[in-house]
Parts: structure tokens; C-alpha cells; sequence
């Protein structure tokens, strides 16, 4: 499959995975702020009731007390009236908010004008009329009277309730239990808490098990809704358990919320190990492809030094022919450690190279490694230097690995050097804070600041646009940086672009 059609599948199937969450968190969202919407609507009209049951409760309180006052005095002055006089003049008076009266109606009865000893029963059948007529009037009149005494209390109500502190005009503990009925006649059964505030913005009392908790979403509600606005007395109603009521509502969905984000995970991981796959498959091609170019160069220069054996000048120099000499042998271990670094390097992730430590002379090591290499950069036109100033250049160290690490900087140098430019290489060492200190620079094309941390990584090659000139593994820096922190080492790169690339290695030495 192609890598740009496991792009569009990718971001198709992640674009949906993420737009079936958002549904998801958008329908709990709206879910949430639904409840939200019901449940305030729920506590106010709980609250409303509660605020009528209140008034109800007032109301009823003034007409009780009220009309069983005035009813006592107005039967006591009927009864002592009806017993003196023959002819009783009712009048109903109500006091108007200026303080005069008013008269609402007047009444006569007249009373039976025959003695009761002379009512007998021929002239029954004349007065049950008449008795019918009295107990009608009678009835009329009390309705009256107390229709009245109503108008006279809601007057009183209205002109002289509102004085009164709110502690004389509400039972606290009715008020409790009319909130209480009032949210489960809605559908609310939660704990709440509430306090009174009067008119002056005091609080005149607070149930007694209340907290803070929840406060930041309250309820306020009038407890008199008549009640001039300036005289006007609140409870303030809140919930501690209020969230985790709405969001219970809610949880159902939850687990769907979480599956499809476990699902969105293991897509994307999925899809990361394609990508990874299919990053390691053209590895693997690019391994095969160039690993026998990379076997190729120690063996050209073994074939290069063998065809110069064969002049007879060379015979006839035994400094030459001892120099061709140890270049077949170098070359001959350089080829050993290419095969060696490839079956290594599949074990370094799980385990530390074996080294074969033993004392070295780290000058006398890079001076062979020059010697053997020249041959290679001259083909190039190039020239190395070397200036190896370390004072105690003895480290404790596994000399096959680390001439092999010098090799492979050396070898960089050559693979990334510029073409219009002869290659420049410099090699030095020296002490430093009782460590050894080796540097390879070269001349090449550089590196650029976002590769460069990246070079070490196992795999990694730097991109060089549609060239594909410069074989590899993609091993050789992994392999370096492996050995050198082996070694308890340390590696860091420098580099410019166009300018070229410098390496630096810190190795402990012998007496550290």
C-alpha cells in the first residue's frame, strides 16, 4: 500500500474517531445543561410554592386570630342586646387606611311581637314561613359580617403586615417543611440547605445543619411576594450535592465517551505501527541495497593495495611494500568489524556490547587509523592532519571497537564531504579535566540544527533531497554513540551547514 493511501485512510478514520468524541462530549454537554435547566426550574417552582404556603399560612394566622376575637365580642353584645331590647339595628364598620370608618351595611330584626305561650299549633302552619325567613336573614347577616371581617384583616395585612420583623411573621421550621414538600413534589429529592434574609440584608436565621458547600450556586426566592420591594424578605436556597446529581444523570454515557476514546488510542497506534513498519521495511531494503557497497569499500582498498604489490617498484621499497602492507591488514580488520557492527547492533538494545578492555595508547591508535585511511581520502583529493597533543593519551578501552569508531567519523567525512571542495580533515586529542579528548572535523556539507540531535538515532539518516548518492546503513553514528557511552564516554556533534561538522569525544582515562 502506498504511503499516501495510508495517509487519507489515516486521517479519514482519525477525523472520524474524533468527530464521533466530539458528538459524544457535545450531547453530554447539552445533556448536562438540560438538567441544569431542569432542575433550576424544578428548585424555583418548589421555592413558589413554598412562598404561597407561607402568605396561606400568614393569612390564615390573621383571620383565626381576627375573627374569633371579634366573633366573641360581636355574640357576647348579641346575646345581652337580644335579651333587653325588641328591636336589634346591626351596623358593620371598617377602619380605612386614613384611620376614619366606614359603614359597610345596616340590619334590623325585629323580634316575634307574640308572646311564644300564644304561637300554638293551629297557628303553626303560619310562622314556619317566618321562621324560614329568619334563619335565611340570620345566615346572611353572618356572611356579611364576616365578609367584613376579611376586608378589614387583608387591610390590616397590607398596611401593617410588612412592619412586623419576619421572625414574628414566619414559623422557620414550617418554612423547612414547606421547601422540603415543595422540591419532592418536583421531582428534587436532595439535601439542601437554607438561611432567611430580611429586609435590611441580615440574616435572621440558618437551618441547623447548614454549610457553605454548593453555596456558589443558590436560589434566592421572596418569602412575601406582595411585600413592598424596600420591606422585602429572601431565603436563599442552595444544594452541596447539587454537581454530582447532575452529572449522575449523565454517567451513562461515560463509558461510551472513554471506549471510543480507547478506540481513538489504539487507532492511532495502529496507525504509528504501519508507519513504523513500513519505515522499517524500507530500511531493510535500503540495508540490503547498500551493504554491499559498504563491504565494497575495504575490499577496493585491499584490491587497490594488492594491485600496487604487483609493481616491481614496490618490491624494490620495503617501506612502500611495508605500508601496502598494513593497509591490507587494516583494511582486512575494517571489513572483520563492518560484519561484526551489523550482527551487534540487532543486540544493543537489549545489551551491552562485550568489550575486550585493555590499555591503550589512544595517539599511537589514531596515528594507525590515519595511515590506513590515507589512501582512501587522497583518491578524493583530500588530505588529513592531525595535531594528537594529549599529554596521557592511555585509556582503558577495547581497541577493536574504538579504532572502529574513529574509522567510522573518518569515514562520514568522506561519504558527506562537498564536491566542488577538497576534503579537509583534522583529527587532534588533548587532556581535559582528566579526561581524553578526541575531535574529528572535516570540511563536508554540514548538518542542520534540526537534524542534528537526531543523528545518533538508530536508523537515522540525514535527508539529502532527491540525491540518493551517499549509501548507508544508517548504523554507523548509532554504533559510535553505543561504544562511546560503553566506554563511559561522552559524544556531542558541531556542525554548520555548508561550513562542515565537527565531533567531540570525552573517554575516561586509564587513572580515572
Amino acid at each position: 500500500m502506498k504511503k499516501s493511501t495510508i495517509w487519507i485512510l489515516g486521517i479519514v478514520m482519525g477525523l472520524s474517531f474524533l468527530s464521533l468524541l466530539y458528538l459524544q462530549i457535545s450531547y453530554i454537554e447539552e445533556m448536562v445543561k438540560m438538567r441544569n435547566e431542569q432542575f433550576d426550574e424544578s428548585v424555583k417552582r418548589a421555592l413558589m410554592a413554598a412562598s404561597k404556603d407561607v402568605e396561606s399560612a400568614e393569612v390564615e394566622r390573621w383571620i383565626r386570630e381576627d375573627i374569633s376575637e371579634a366573633e366573641k365580642k360581636a355574640w357576647e353584645q348579641s346575646s345581652q342586646n337580644s335579651s333587653t331590647t325588641t328591636t336589634q339595628t346591626q351596623r358593620f364598620m371598617v377602619a380605612s387606611p386614613d384611620g376614619s370608618m366606614i359603614e359597610l351595611k345596616t340590619f334590623t330584626n325585629k323580634p316575634s311581637e307574640l308572646p311564644k305561650a300564644m304561637i300554638s299549633r293551629k297557628h303553626g302552619t303560619k310562622t314556619i314561613p317566618q321562621t324560614s325567613r329568619s334563619l335565611v336573614d340570620a345566615i346572611k347577616n353572618r356572611y356579611l359580617y364576616q365578609r367584613a371581617l376579611m376586608d378589614d384583616v387583608v387591610w390590616q395585612m397590607i398596611y401593617k403586615a410588612s412592619n412586623k420583623p419576619i421572625a414574628e411573621r414566619v414559623n422557620f421550621k414550617n418554612l423547612d417543611q414547606y421547601i422540603g414538600s415543595g422540591l419532592i413534589d418536583n421531582g428534587v429529592d436532595l439535601k439542601y440547605h437554607f438561611r432567611v434574609i430580611d429586609r435590611d440584608g441580615s440574616e435572621v436565621y440558618r437551618c441547623s445543619d447548614y454549610t457553605d458547600e454548593g453555596s456558589e450556586s443558590t436560589y434566592t426566592q421572596p418569602l412575601f411576594l406582595n411585600d413592598p420591594p424596600a420591606r422585602m424578605s429572601i431565603v436563599k436556597v442552595h444544594f452541596p450535592g447539587k454537581r454530582d446529581y447532575i452529572f449522575d444523570s449523565v454517567s451513562f454515557m461515560i463509558p461510551s465517551m472513554i471506549f471510543t476514546f480507547v478506540l481513538l488510542i489504539t487507532f492511532i497506534f495502529t496507525i504509528y505501527i504501519v508507519f513504523r513498519q513500513k519505515k522499517l521495511t524500507e530500511m531493510k531494503n535500503d540495508f540490503i541495497n547498500n551493504m554491499t557497497h559498504e563491504f565494497k569499500t575495504p575490499i577496493s582498498t585491499i584490491s587497490l593495495a594488492a594491485q600496487m604489490l604487483k609493481d616491481p617498484a614496490v618490491g624494490k621499497s620495503p617501506a612502500m611494500f611495508q605500508h601496502i602492507s598494513g593497509v591490507i591488514n587494516d583494511e582486512t580488520k575494517r571489513l572483520r568489524f563492518q560484519v561484526e557492527k551489523v550482527l551487534q547492533m540487532s543486540m544493543f538494545d537489549r545489551q551491552k556490547a562485550t568489550l575486550k578492555m585493555k590499555e591503550i595508547d589512544t595517539n599511537e591508535l589514531i596515528t594507525s587509523v590515519i595511515n590506513t585511511f590515507a589512501l582512501k581520502v587522497e583518491r578524493y583529493n583530500g588530505k588529513i592532519d592531525s595535531e594528537l597533543e594529549a599529554t596521557d593519551p592511555i585509556i582503558f578501552a577495547d581497541e577493536m571497537h574504538i579504532t572502529n569508531v574513529i574509522f567510522n567519523l573518518m569515514d562520514n567525512a568522506v561519504k558527506y564531504k562537498r564536491p566542488d571542495v577538497d576534503l579537509q580533515l583534522m583529527v587532534r586529542t588533548w587532556n581535559e579535566s582528566g579526561k581524553l579528548m578526541i575531535s574529528v572535523q572535516d570540511n563536508g556539507i554540514g548538518i542542520k540544527k534540526e537534524n542534528l540531535k537526531k543523528i545518533f538515532d538508530k536508523f537515522y539518516r540525514v535527508h539529502t533531497g532527491n540525491l540518493h548518492d551517499v549509501k548507508g546503513f544508517g548504523l554507523g553514528l548509532a554504533y559510535v554513540k553505543k561504544i562511546i557511552t560503553d566506554h563511559k564516554g561522552t559524544i556531542r556533534a558541531e556542525s554548520e551547514f555548508n561550513v562542515g561538522t565537527k565531533f567531540i569525544i570525552a573517554l575516561p582515562l586509564l587513572k580515572n
